[in-house]
């Protein structure tokens, strides 16, 4: 295990972003933890956030020529992680897409760098995976490749069958799908941090309960 993958999950909860309790997932189900990344919104935080991705990518190893970035979550994030990985060594361009295509000034749906090459996506998520699919559909449309996405937590739990949200983009894009932590680096950090433990019991239950193999 890396370790920045514990020291995200360090980050992500005292930033508040990962909190426990009892919350209403999409699906109706009862988690014992919610994961918000919207919450990550002042400079610090975001420019800690998009070292993360940076360290995520790097580690990951996944070929990619540039980066792009799924309205609106997806655009500081994009920003952010193309930042990052220049202060690592790797610059590399990014773009992002608009919800509406504009019809003046340079027009179009994308900005920043076209899209060309290998690209790799940028998001907070994946859940339903519908932003994954609007942007593999809008990359493939520019004549370049989806290499991959990259997600800030995998909560590895069941969708509406038996895979999760990210193994069903990995199997119908054939393409990889890196995040920074998953629900088993929750589960290891829990373990270790007394302060918390009284969450770890009721987290490991609903990944009994939900959870799907980790790849």
């Amino acid at each position: 295990m890396f370790n920045f993958r514990q020291d995200f999950i360090r980050f992500a909860v005292q930033q508040k972003v990962l909190c426990f309790g009892e919350f209403q997932t999409k699906a109706g189900r009862l988690s014992p933890y919610f994961f918000n990344a919207g919450l990550f919104n002042d400079g610090a935080s975001l420019r800690s956030l998009a070292q993360f991705y940076a360290q995520a990518i790097l580690a990951s190893g996944v070929p990619f020529d540039m980066l792009f970035g799924p309205a609106y979550k997806g655009i500081p994030l994009v920003a952010g992680t193309a930042i990052a990985l220049a202060e690592q060594g790797r610059n590399v361009p990014y773009c992002y897409n608009r919800k509406e295509a504009k019809d003046h000034g340079e027009g179009g749906t994308t900005v920043g760098a076209a899209l060309q090459g290998r690209v790799l996506i940028i998001d907070d998520v994946i859940s339903a995976g519908t932003s994954v699919r609007e942007s593999i559909e809008l990359i493939r449309s520019a004549g370049a490749e989806p290499c991959g996405v990259v997600i800030a937590l995998d909560r590895m739990e069941r969708g509406q069958g038996e895979l999760s949200a990210v193994q069903e983009v990995q199997q119908n894009y054939n393409i990889p799908v890196v995040s920074i932590a998953t629900l088993n680096d929750l589960l290891g950090y829990l373990q270790d941090e007394d302060e918390l433990a009284q969450n770890l019991h009721a987290t490991q239950l609903y990944r009994d309960k939900y959870g799907v193999k980790n790849d």
